[in-house]
């Protein structure tokens, strides 16, 4: 399937968040967007997903969800929104329910999901018992449990220390190696952008725009931690938006609060 952001553009009220906005995210891609706080990066997010309607433009969705799918797209936040009432695979199985699934189908696709994300061991634990990043790990489980074609990731590793995000994206990498999922990922993390996305999107301070998309050519599976290439291309990417970063800040420190 293919997500594309066809010339959005956004307000609240009489403030202009998102301006002329086009890209898109194919097969099997994943597509990073970066840029200053309130740039409008959650809210384009939001307008892809069908939470919000554009002020003008479209959001489209082409193409045939992957066979069995029964959500081409879903989201994975910042927060794990997890039912602490549910075990691990009581939150991964909420995904499912709705859908018309015969018990064995259901369990068949909550044990997949979980084998997949490294948590088989942990489905009858609740979210107390886990890390932070073993339940942002069942977030992102709860999200695979409905095929999607399209993840659509708002800072989901933000809430988390520097070691656990690195092994979550060392998961997220594994994940996008072994099909053709594909994700639009928000990110204020210009080091998590250049290792795992195959194109950056990068927008302007307020109102965003498109300033630059950057290709980023090298399989993600030869992307190191550490790597100097790696951190060559996320300094690349900070000139580009370090005089935005700096207006944005000077003007969020006196405005109403935005989303993105």
């Amino acid at each position: 399937m293919r997500l594309v952001a066809d010339r959005i553009s956004h307000s609240y009220g009489p403030l202009t968040v998102l301006d002329d906005v086009s890209f898109a995210v194919g097969t099997g891609e994943v597509v990073a967007v970066v840029g200053p706080s309130g740039c409008g990066k959650s809210t384009l997010l939001r307008i892809l997903g069908g939470l919000e309607r554009p002020g003008a433009g479209r959001a489209l969705l082409t193409g045939e969800p992957p066979a069995g799918s029964l959500n081409p797209l879903t989201f994975v936040f910042q927060d794990f929104a997890l039912l602490p009432w549910r075990t691990v695979a009581g939150n991964v199985r909420l995904a499912l329910e709705g859908h018309r699934l015969a018990r064995d189908e259901r369990e068949a696709v909550v044990a997949d999901v979980l084998a997949r994300t490294g948590l088989s061991e942990f489905a009858d634990a609740y979210p107390k018992q886990l890390s932070g990043g073993m339940r942002q790990r069942v977030g992102i489980a709860r999200a695979l449990a409905v095929r999607p074609a399209i993840l659509l990731m708002d800072e989901p590793l933000s809430a988390l220390d520097a070691q656990t995000r690195e092994l979550l994206m060392d998961d997220l990498i594994a994940l996008h190696g072994a099909g053709d999922l594909a994700s639009l990922y928000v990110t204020h993390n210009l080091d998590e952008a250049v290792r795992l996305a195959d194109r950056i999107v990068v927008l302007s301070r307020r109102p965003g725009r498109v300033r630059a998309v950057v290709a980023l050519d090298r399989p993600r599976a030869e992307r190191a931690v550490g790597d100097p290439v790696l951190a060559r291309e996320a300094k690349d990417l900070w000139e580009l938006i370090r005089a935005d970063a700096r207006e944005a800040d000077r003007e969020l420190a006196d405005a109403e609060p935005v989303h993105g």
